[in-house]
């Protein structure tokens, strides 16, 4: 990895991590404030729902502009959104926030995996850079809380008080600055010259590749088998009769677990087809799932997660190389958008079905059902094929 890419990975995170750490402070002091576990759950939604409307227009933003500018104006709303609630920790200024955070964080993620896919040389290269760029949302999603929760605790006059949130959002707002500083040196890379009458294409014409939607499909597959996991696994936990902190490290084991793949996926890369992966991965996690219900102890439930952790946390990487491959240079923004806007509205409605679905079926009946699906699917994963790639 050298050093650009890993200033790159730097400034992510530190974008990512503001998003994180609010994410975890505005609902605790939502709930602190006496607001409904219904309220909080609109907050939470809503760190997710900017990025739905969003990721379209910043997909053709980033096509048109390359990174600076996308990221200089995620630098400034992500330093609002820290900033404002620190002024005024109330809860439609949370709300404002959230909104804020998520947009920033989407958009950036866009305008560098753009960028980062661009400077790429050859599919192995592609898999490489992808594999290490991904490591950045695993280690954003541990620091933001993680520095948030500290910042709450030991931050004010007692725990959890007035100050120690405000002093939270205030450091959460410095974190991207940070990241400004990591890109505004960035070299843009030249602009690709359009095909006459590309202008006038809209973002949902690339639906009508089948190779592109075969590709979106199949990663709404993996990020559905993410939902369900994260969803299911608490209501399963309580079930067994585990505690809350046991849940929770089951539930870091799979983060952990998704975060370790990544880190071997670049050595990994030049031997493995995209395609093999995502159909083993697709494979693996049909058979997780079928076992989960099946197990009663915590230390089989976290083995499980662990193993899924491995299956789905390699499939990100080999999903955004075939991306890249697949669709024109010109419309690369918005082909990374329409993806992050189709995994975004599946986080704000997925959870709900699936809610609805274990009220019918059972929550057994839930991991069996989405893990049939996704094994149906491993089909479709191995029918996908970049340009210049054997069938």
């Amino acid at each position: 990895m050298n050093a650009k890419l890993l200033r790159l990975i730097l400034a992510q995170v530190c974008l990512h991590a503001t998003m994180a750490g609010i994410r975890l402070a505005a609902p605790l002091l939502a709930l602190q404030q006496g607001y409904s576990a219904a309220a909080v759950g609109v907050l939470i939604a809503l760190f997710a729902l900017t990025q739905v409307f969003l990721a379209l227009p910043a997909g053709r933003f980033a096509d048109r502009h390359g990174v600076r500018r996308p990221l200089g104006l995620s630098v400034i709303a992500a330093c609002a959104a820290g900033g404002l609630a620190m002024l005024m920790p109330v809860f439609p200024v949370l709300c404002v926030s959230a909104l804020l955070s998520g947009g920033a964080t989407g958009a950036t993620v866009i305008a560098l995996q753009r960028h980062v896919g661009r400077a790429a040389a050859g599919a192995d290269e592609l898999k490489q850079v992808f594999s290490w760029l991904a490591i950045a949302p695993a280690a954003a999603n541990f620091f933001g809380p993680f520095l948030a929760g500290l910042l709450i605790d030991h931050g004010g006059r007692a725990p959890a008080d007035d100050l120690g949130f405000r002093i939270a959002f205030g450091v959460l707002a410095l974190l991207p600055l940070v990241c400004w500083a990591c890109v505004r040196g960035e070299r843009e890379l030249p602009q690709a010259s359009a095909p006459e009458g590309d202008d006038k294409l809209r973002a949902w014409d690339l639906l009508r590749a089948p190779m592109f939607r075969r590709l979106l499909f199949v990663n709404w597959l993996q990020s559905s088998s993410w939902d369900v996991h994260a969803f299911v696994l608490p209501i399963l936990g309580h079930d067994r009769g585990l505690s809350a902190s046991t849940i929770g490290s089951i539930l870091g084991a799979f983060a952990i677990a998704a975060a370790v793949i990544r880190v071997l996926l670049p050595w990994l890369a030049a031997r493995v087809a995209e395609r093999t992966v995502i159909t083993l991965s697709s494979l693996a996690t049909a058979l997780l799932f079928a076992a989960y219900p099946l197990l009663d102890s915590a230390l089989a439930m976290g083995a499980c997660s662990v193993l899924l952790g491995f299956s789905l946390g390699a499939v990100q990487p080999m999903v955004m190389s075939m991306l890249h491959q697949i669709t024109p240079h010109t419309r690369h923004g918005e082909a990374l958008g329409l993806r992050l806007m189709t995994i975004n509205a599946s986080s704000v409605v997925m959870p709900m079905l699936f809610g609805m679905a274990g009220a019918v079926i059972g929550i057994s009946g839930v991991f069996w059902v989405v893990g049939a699906v996704v094994g149906a699917g491993s089909r479709a994963a191995w029918r996908l094929k970049a340009p210049g790639h054997p069938s």
